[in-house]
């Protein structure tokens, strides 16, 4: 499996494709995206992100251990939610 950050799509390996009931072939399209890509979507710093987790005014996020993490679809909610006017 690829990681990430550096394709857009992961294929399966077969023995977990096959436990999951899908073939060996089928992509999933990660969800989760890390601080930088994030900042990189909204164009803001990264410390802006950090800012936001602390006043809890930002879009919301997964901690996994020490990573931080953020669902692509709650980011976009997020923005759309921020429009104004």
């Amino acid at each position: 499996m690829t990681r990430a950050g550096q394709d857009a799509f992961w294929v399966l390996p077969a023995a977990r494709a096959h436990l999951m009931g899908m073939n060996e072939m089928t992509q999933i399209t990660p969800t989760y995206l890390t601080q930088l890509e994030v900042a990189e979507l909204l164009r803001v710093p990264e410390r802006t992100l950090e800012d936001w987790r602390l006043t809890h005014s930002g879009p919301p996020y997964s901690k996994l251990g020490r990573h931080v993490r953020y669902n692509i679809d709650d980011v976009i909610d997020w923005v759309r939610e921020q429009r104004h006017g």
